[in-house]
């Protein structure tokens, strides 16, 4: 199936695709006039990389989910040990959530004399904070 409708298929940009291809998480077997044709399979791969970004795993790591043919080769224990970063992730953030919930409808005369708000702020202050995605600043043009 060339380029065009894998993007159709799948929902995505046809120059995603080409970046995916790039980073090794997919292979075109061949080209169909100036297109690239993907082998039926790649949905199923496509379907895979979504579900794994969705977990939060970088696309290098999702890469090393496929072996060579390009089919999947997942390590359980990587699998297990990215339920229990969700799973504490979520945790964090219910605590989050029922901390805010009480803000919102506290009889306090301001946040800052609310026990429940000053705690949440403290675990906050305390809390290690994840990685800030950054854009990659362009090169200034001299």
């Amino acid at each position: 199936m060339d380029i065009a409708e894998v993007a159709r298929r799948s929902g995505i940009a046809a120059s995603t695709l080409r970046y995916y291809e790039e980073k090794g998480l997919i292979a075109s077997v061949g080209r169909q006039g100036l297109r690239r044709v993907f082998p039926a399979g790649v949905l199923d791969q496509l379907a895979l990389v979504a579900l794994a970004q969705t977990a939060g795993f970088s696309l290098d790591e999702i890469r090393s989910m496929f072996s060579p043919e390009g089919r999947p080769d997942i390590d359980r224990r990587r699998l297990e040990a990215k339920a229990d970063e969700i799973d504490r992730t979520v945790r964090r953030l219910q605590a989050v959530s029922r901390s805010l919930r009480h803000a919102a409808v506290c009889p306090a005369p301001s946040h800052m004399e609310c026990p429940t708000f000053r705690r949440l702020l403290q675990a906050a202050s305390a809390a290690p904070r994840p990685a800030a995605r950054r854009k990659p600043v362009p090169a200034r043009r001299t």
